[in-house]
């Protein structure tokens, strides 16, 4: 699982980047932090994309950080903890 934090000075920028993160699956758990729960291969690609279109756009005024966290050591409280759960419709 990663979780991707980022502090984005420039709307345009800041707009572009989490209309990508949400287009690859991502899920917005706050306004600027972003949980994603794919395949090793998936995070790749996600971090690639990250690397060879947004991170020349970047200022130094900006902050983006990616986490890998190990979700089996994650603990989560409040409505977070309902992602978890299967939901099963009849």
């Amino acid at each position: 699982m990663l979780l991707i934090s980022y502090d984005i000075k420039d709307d345009k920028l800041r707009n572009a980047f989490s209309k990508m993160l949400q287009s690859n699956g991502a899920i917005r758990l706050q306004y600027s932090v972003y949980e994603v729960c794919h395949t090793k291969r998936f995070q790749d690609i996600l971090k690639m994309q990250i690397e060879t279109i947004f991170k020349k756009e970047f200022s130094a005024d900006d902050s983006v950080m990616i986490f890998d966290i190990d979700p089996e050591k994650t603990v989560k409280y409040g409505n977070a903890i309902h992602r978890d759960q299967d939901l099963l419709i009849f």
